[in-house]
């Protein structure tokens, strides 16, 4: 497969946040982005969703790629593993939804192998990490990112409108990365 110069440096970028480089991270965040809104489009379109869920699953992309980035396998491209999350995400906010999707084997072969089981010592610093938030955002990240929840359901289980929830979402994802830069894992 073939990868272009803008997805090698944010496999750059990426490589170096792995390794603490949170101005590398934001880097690649802000660099992403676009790319991530435009992958959800296109999944949105492929399996009928409407276009109000793009940025939904946008920034349920951008939460779990934070919190699971030490999955990613730094010997590969980070563009395959990006639009498998994009792919999952829209997958479960459908499903959440009462709608029944159908994916291709095809589209998951090369995945199915780089399936990991996240360890205790991951599972342990995430806790930490989402300690140091106030809730709701606490809240908020464990029920969307690691609970699976969407947008929608956590406003409501919260009594909440969507807005808030996402405005918390936004300040939740600055705060964690505050406390991963006072972690000392900032180089530079």
């Amino acid at each position: 497969m073939k990868y272009s110069a803008r997805e090698e440096e944010w496999t750059a970028w990426m490589r170096a946040a792995v390794a603490g480089d949170a101005h590398a991270y934001d880097r690649f965040l802000r660099a992403v982005t676009p790319y991530l809104r435009a992958i959800a489009r296109r999944r949105c379109d492929q399996f009928g969703a409407p276009p109000s869920e793009i940025e939904d699953v946008v920034q349920e992309v951008l939460l779990a790629v934070h919190l699971k980035r030490g999955t990613w396998d730094v010997s590969r491209p980070i563009g395959p593993w990006l639009s498998i999350i994009v792919r999952n995400k829209l997958i479960d906010r459908l499903r959440r939804h009462g709608r029944h999707v159908s994916v291709p084997i095809e589209d998951v072969m090369e995945t199915l192998e780089a399936d990991r089981t996240e360890d205790g010592g991951d599972r342990a610093d995430v806790d930490r990490m989402l300690e140091g938030l106030r809730d709701p955002q606490r809240e908020i990240v464990r029920s969307i990112s690691l609970g699976g929840a969407g947008i929608r359901e956590t406003a409501e289980r919260l009594k909440m409108t969507e807005g808030a929830v996402r405005v918390a979402l936004h300040r939740a994802l600055k705060g964690l990365a505050a406390i991963y830069r006072s972690d000392g894992r900032e180089d530079g």
